[in-house]
């Protein structure tokens, strides 16, 4: 499966790593080293992670880093996997 970052995760992620940065930039690098890590891993068990507490559907995911919720949805069509939200502690994420 190919994995496909969509801008709406990389832009919530940046903003998150800049806050971190401010006062600990090595945290901030090595906080988002290990999430890509992690992300990289999803394609070869897209279903290992638990179902969305936001979407009630089975194929839209979350992976779980950091006290992060990284979500991701399954596309048996097209052979992907779609990272698309990134939060913590938000009310209403999407």
């Amino acid at each position: 499966m190919k994995l496909k970052v969509l801008t709406s995760f990389r832009d919530k992620l940046n903003i998150q790593i800049e806050f971190i940065a401010k006062d600990k930039p090595l945290a901030a690098r090595k906080f988002k080293s290990e999430l890509i890590s992690k992300i990289k891993e999803i394609p070869q068990m897209p279903y290992m992670h638990r179902k969305s507490i936001f979407f009630d559907r089975e194929d839209i995911r979350e992976l779980i880093h950091k006290g992060y919720i990284i979500v991701y949805k399954v596309n048996e069509k097209e052979s992907a996997i779609e990272v698309f939200g990134f939060t913590k502690y938000e009310e209403n994420p999407f």
